[in-house]
Order: C-alpha cells, then sequence, then structure tokens
C-alpha cells in the first residue's frame, strides 16, 4: 500500500466527516480534495529531501516532532486548534513562497473555496509528516533513505498523476504565478475515493 492510499484510509470511520466541518465543506468535495492534495504533499516533500540538506533537516524533524502517534488520534487532530498553527508551520517550510499557488490550484480544480483548501493543507500536513515518522521508525531509516522512500512514494504517485506532478513541480521550482492544473490529479483522487470510501 503507498503511503497515499494509507493515509487516504486513516480518514475513514467518519474522520472525513469531523475534517469536513472543521474546513466548512461538504463530505464529498472534501475527500476529492484530500485526495488531490495528499500526493501534491508528499511530492512536495519528496522534492525537499532529494537535496541532502532537506533531507537530513526533514529526518531531524520527523524523528524529533512525529513519531505517528498523531494518526491514532485523528478527530481530535482535527478539532484542536493548534493543529492549523502546526500545519501552516510544516507548510510554509514545505511550499515555501509557492503556498498560494498550490492553495488557489486546489481550489479551482475540486471547488473548494480559498480559506478552506488553505485549511485543508494545514490539517494534513500534520498528518503526512506523522505517517512518514512512523514508517521511518519501524524501518529505521537515515536521511539517505527516508530520501530514497520518498521518491519511490513520489513515483508511484507520477504513474497515475504525471501531468499533475509535473506542473506542482515546476510550480515549487520556479516560486512564480504558474497556473497549476490539477486535471490528472483528480482523476487519480476520484479512483482512490472510489476504493477506499466504496463510492
Amino acid at each position: 500500500m503507498s503511503l497515499v492510499e494509507m493515509l487516504m484510509s486513516q480518514l475513514g470511520g467518519g474522520n472525513l466527516s469531523s475534517l469536513s466541518k472543521e474546513i466548512g465543506s461538504d463530505e464529498g468535495k472534501t475527500g476529492t480534495a484530500v485526495a488531490a492534495a495528499l500526493p501534491m504533499l508528499i511530492s512536495a516533500l519528496a522534492q525537499n529531501a532529494s537535496k541532502p540538506e532537506g533531507a537530513a533537516s526533514l529526518h531531524k524533524a520527523l524523528e524529533k516532532d512525529h513519531d505517528g502517534s498523531v494518526l491514532d488520534q485523528l478527530g481530535g487532530l482535527f478539532s484542536n486548534a493548534s493543529t492549523k498553527n502546526e500545519g501552516d508551520g510544516i507548510l510554509k517550510h514545505v511550499l515555501g513562497n509557492s503556498r498560494p499557488q498550490v492553495e488557489n490550484g486546489l481550489s479551482k480544480s475540486t471547488g473548494l473555496d480559498s480559506g478552506s483548501s488553505a485549511k485543508l493543507l494545514a490539517m494534513l500536513a500534520p498528518m503526512v509528516l506523522g505517517a512518514l515518522g512512523k514508517a521511518q521508525r519501524q524501518s529505521k531509516m537515515d536521511s539517505n533513505q527516508l530520501a530514497g522512500y520518498l521518491g519511490g512514494e513520489r513515483e508511484e504517485v507520477r504513474k497515475v498523476a504525471p501531468r499533475s506532478l509535473g506542473a506542482l513541480e515546476s510550480l515549487l521550482d520556479a516560486d512564480g504565478d504558474g497556473d497549476f492544473d490539477m486535471s490528472d490529479m483528480m482523476s487519480q483522487g476520484a479512483g482512490l475515493l472510489g476504493k477506499l470510501f466504496g463510492r
């Protein structure tokens, strides 16, 4: 099971409903947006970790603050006022100056308003780092192995959504005003939702 699929599976059992309420959207739009946003975040992390200093920084952050326990209490995570602040801090490092463009791309492609898109990414970021931290501990990865693991996860996403990942990576490199076309990612999102939520 890929990292994206594992994270999507964590949103069953009412967690998706809780997340929808927190960002002020309906469950359908939220689920589709989650299935598009998770691959984006993982790809951005993989890109950051492709440089030795980025991999070392991420490895240290996971070791210190992200043991995976967050995945056992998602309902509480989404309703915790400090989650958005933590997520905002993570996104500042992961997306940098590209965050507004990524949020705008997610909003345009999913129908979420810009505020909901921003909240969604901030809620998902601690989830993604929690899952990575858990994987790092379980497999006793060093920073090079972590970079390799993330690279493999990005390749898995790229197989099903090549145009979207290419657009995201260009956007992250450019820090510019490029248009982010997420049509491939939305197709992937629909497939994941159907498989995991029986829709």
